[in-house]
């Protein structure tokens, strides 16, 4: 198994997280390679280590190792999935929420890849295109935003579902996200948190001009159609805060589950809800005066 490594070269001590795992990856004959970018970073002059860029890298190793916050993740993940490789996250940023492995653990992680004590977990990738260029598609693994941009005012949705209407809103923009985006942007906008497992997405509206609007929980299967009214110039299409496009409107979208998921490692170390509880303290009573044991019981 050849694992290939990107980092987040804007990190704090990168060198140093990326160094030690090279070494403790070649004292157990794993083979790997590093993504170019960590060349400005790391000196391995002496450890013959290959050096690709990230398209290179995801086609020729069998899992990239992610190693920064969640939006180094997000970006490795963004190329993995073309690639149909499995990603893993090694925390280095503030929450992580989507890293597997805390740069504390590496060594367990190690272990765990020598005995084959992990899984691949597929998760949902959205896609999507503009009515009138339907060859440019979208791509989100946690969401796609339609917002307002630069624009004071708000704009006016409309979305249809399979076809069927379903409401008119005036709002800053709309998220739909995705399982995994749950927990991101559209949680911070009252959107629910959704299980990984859950095959649907939620479409979480941003400051609706409406009391009455609420987040919807739609089956993955289903086609969203989002029509943009705005007296502005340009709309925002946003892929996972780090895509983002603009349009004259008005703008009619489609957007629907795509045919290729992102696949995550998950370790035998690590629970969804242990991260759950720990990074978002969902579910925890701060009332209590003691929070000693966050982990279920065994």
């Amino acid at each position: 198994m050849k694992l290939g490594i990107v980092g987040n070269i804007h990190k704090e001590n990168i060198s140093g997280v990326v160094t030690t795992l090279v070494n403790k990856l070649s004292e157990n004959n794993i083979p790997f390679s590093l993504c170019d970018t960590l060349k400005l970073v790391v000196d391995l002059k002496n450890k013959n280590v290959v050096f690709s860029d990230i398209e290179t890298l995801a086609a020729e190793s069998d899992m990239l190792i992610s190693i920064g916050g969640d939006g180094t993740m997000l970006t490795t993940a963004y190329t993995a999935r073309q690639f149909d490789k499995p990603v893993l996250g090694v925390n280095f940023g503030k929450l992580g929420f989507l890293a597997e492995v805390d740069i504390h653990g590496i060594d367990v992680f190690i272990d765990e890849l020598i005995h084959g004590k992990y899984s691949i977990e597929e998760r949902i990738a959205l896609c999507g295109y503009y009515t009138n260029n339907p060859d440019k598609k979208f791509f989100a693994i946690n969401d796609l935003v339609i917002g307002k941009g630069d624009w004071p005012k708000m704009i006016e949705i409309t979305i249809k579902v399979d076809d069927e209407y379903v409401t008119t809103f005036s709002a800053d923009g709309l998220i739909i996200a995705t399982p995994t985006g749950s927990t991101g942007y559209s949680l911070s906008v009252g959107g629910p948190v959704i299980t990984p497992k859950a095959d649907v997405v939620v479409l979480s509206p941003i400051s609706p001009h409406s009391l009455t609007m609420r987040p919807l929980i739609l089956s993955s299967s289903q086609v969203i159609s989002v029509f943009v009214e705005s007296l502005n110039t340009k709309i925002q299409i946003n892929c996972d805060g780090q895509r983002v496009e603009e349009y004259a409107p008005p703008v009619e979208l489609k957007v629907f589950k795509s045919d290729r998921p992102l696949k995550l490692i998950r370790t035998e170390s690590a629970s969804y809800f242990d991260i759950l509880r720990t990074k978002l303290f969902w579910g925890l009573d701060f009332r209590k005066s003691s929070l000693n044991n966050l982990s279920s019981k065994k």
